[in-house]
């Protein structure tokens, strides 16, 4: 069986598209996870999208977590409430000053409770100031993401209205796969 899956791709051009959104009303920190961990990233990329179907990266092997993870002006930002992690943003340089958004989300309790636009905000200032803590890096000049039918209901909204602007959509058909988690087997 396969599904009809629209994915979305959305970008900002210059820093100021930014329209951050306001700090939520919980206790939330937001902190560079600094070495790169295979483990703790296979964790947030399994709890965050378990449940919306995230798939691409089961797969791999830590060796290849760790390439990815090891990547010139590859970051992982974690936002934690009272010490508990609710979500990540993972950012990639690509060339030519581009740098993608490749995952974001919150654990599914903590979702609904005004951390994703705030983590997301808080993602995209990381992205465009990339270049500070990478020198080998030019200066960011796009900060790009894409999301897809498959992600939760408030994605695109909360894309939209942090300053993201859609340029291509795609619909293409994808196998059905069984819910990797976050429970069962997480």
């Amino acid at each position: 069986m396969s599904l009809t899956v629209t994915t979305w791709s959305l970008e900002q051009t210059a820093p100021t598209d930014l329209l951050p959104a306001a700090a939520p009303d919980v206790d939330v920190t937001i902190v560079r996870a600094g070495i790169p961990s295979p483990e703790f990233s296979r964790f947030l990329y399994a709890s965050v999208g378990g449940d919306i179907r995230w798939t691409d990266r089961l797969s791999l092997s830590y060796a290849q977590w760790q390439e990815q993870l090891g990547k010139s002006g590859v970051e992982t930002w974690v936002a934690y409430e009272k010490g508990t992690p609710a979500g990540y943003v993972e950012l990639a340089a690509q060339d030519d000053g581009v740098v993608e958004i490749v995952y974001f989300g919150l654990i599914p309790a903590f979702r609904g409770r005004r951390i994703g636009g705030y983590l997301l905000s808080y993602g995209a200032r990381r992205a465009w100031d990339l270049a500070e803590r990478w020198p080998e890096l030019p200066p960011t000049k796009r900060v790009w993401l894409h999301t897809c039918s498959k992600d939760g209901e408030h994605a695109m909204e909360n894309y939209l209205r942090r300053g993201f602007k859609l340029f291509d959509t795609k619909v293409e058909q994808e196998p059905d796969v069984a819910t990797p988690g976050p429970w069962p087997g997480a």
